[in-house]
């Protein structure tokens, strides 16, 4: 079976405004389709994704649909801009929505989620880069993600400028290379771990 791939876009402006954050996740895809991964996206900031830590919060919540969409996947990919050094709202607003995968684990012991991969993607125009990688990546780790090798994809420009990624006429060699080792790697575990899931603890 192919492996697919959902993008997550964690941006606070909702469509069709230009988006730094969806430039990155694009890119981000379109290095998994490389590797054969099928790809879809959301901008977050376009449902109704209520507040709370259940997997339904009532009606109008389009949390439920974007869970199914996102247990369907074997990557998920969350792009989200820095904002006075944290991730988004709206990113933050996700991993409480998982909150309530904790409440899921099977007889086995294991998560739904156990198998799957995720990935990150940051952009800013301030420092806090690896700090926000580190409360995205923490929390997808608990709710029972997999986390490939290297660093998240990430570009931070000059502090207080106006200058933003999707303003770039060419994408810097760096953030270039590493969006390609990170879709590389994540493609590589996806396989992996589709073949052969993590076993049941004894």
């Amino acid at each position: 079976m192919p492996l697919k791939a959902l993008g997550l876009n964690c941006t606070l402006s909702p469509s069709p405004k230009p988006s730094s954050t969806q430039k990155l996740l694009d890119q981000l895809l379109d290095g998994l389709s490389k590797h054969g991964v099928g790809t879809d996206s959301q901008r977050v900031v376009d449902l109704n994704i209520k507040p709370g830590v259940k997997h339904d919060e009532g009606a109008g919540d389009d949390w439920p649909g974007l869970r199914e969409r996102m247990m369907a996947a074997d990557i998920l990919v969350i792009a989200t801009p820095i904002w006075m050094g944290q991730p988004s709202s709206v990113s933050k607003r996700v991993l409480e929505r998982m909150d309530a995968i904790l409440g899921d684990i099977g007889d086995d012991g294991r998560y739904p989620t156990f198998g799957k991969v995720a990935i990150v993607g940051v952009v800013g125009n301030e420092d806090g880069a690896h700090h926000v990688t580190a409360e995205l990546y923490q929390a997808l780790a608990d709710v029972g993600f997999t986390i490939p090798a290297g660093s998240s994809a990430y570009w931070v420009g000059e502090a207080m400028s106006d200058t933003n990624y999707i303003d770039l006429k060419k994408t810097p060699e760096k953030v270039a290379s590493t969006i390609a080792t990170l879709t590389t790697n994540a493609a590589h575990l996806a396989k992996i771990l589709k073949a052969s899931n993590y076993p049941a603890p004894p």
